[in-house]
């Protein structure tokens, strides 16, 4: 069985902040549905909500090979609130 990999100080890195950046104008807009998401992690967490921000930057995290611009190209899909 294959073990996790994580990046090696991928949170440091510019791709993250860039990631980070619209990730954050995803939030801030009306466009998109970004709402917190539960977690058992009442320690890092106390209120047991993750932030939209933390639950996704995780994810590229622990996941190296994902192609972070088609994820965040899918999240927006995957988010848009349509009318």
């Amino acid at each position: 069985m294959q073990t996790l990999k994580k990046r090696n100080h991928f949170f440091e890195s510019e791709e993250a902040e860039d990631i980070r950046q619209k990730l954050r104008h995803m939030m801030s807009s009306d466009l998109y549905n970004t709402p917190p998401s539960f977690t058992a992690d009442d320690i890092q967490y106390p209120d047991n909500l993750m932030p939209f921000l933390d639950k996704h930057m995780n994810y590229l995290n622990a996941h190296p090979m994902l192609d972070a611009s088609m994820y965040l190209a899918n999240l927006r899909l995957k988010t848009r609130i349509r009318k």
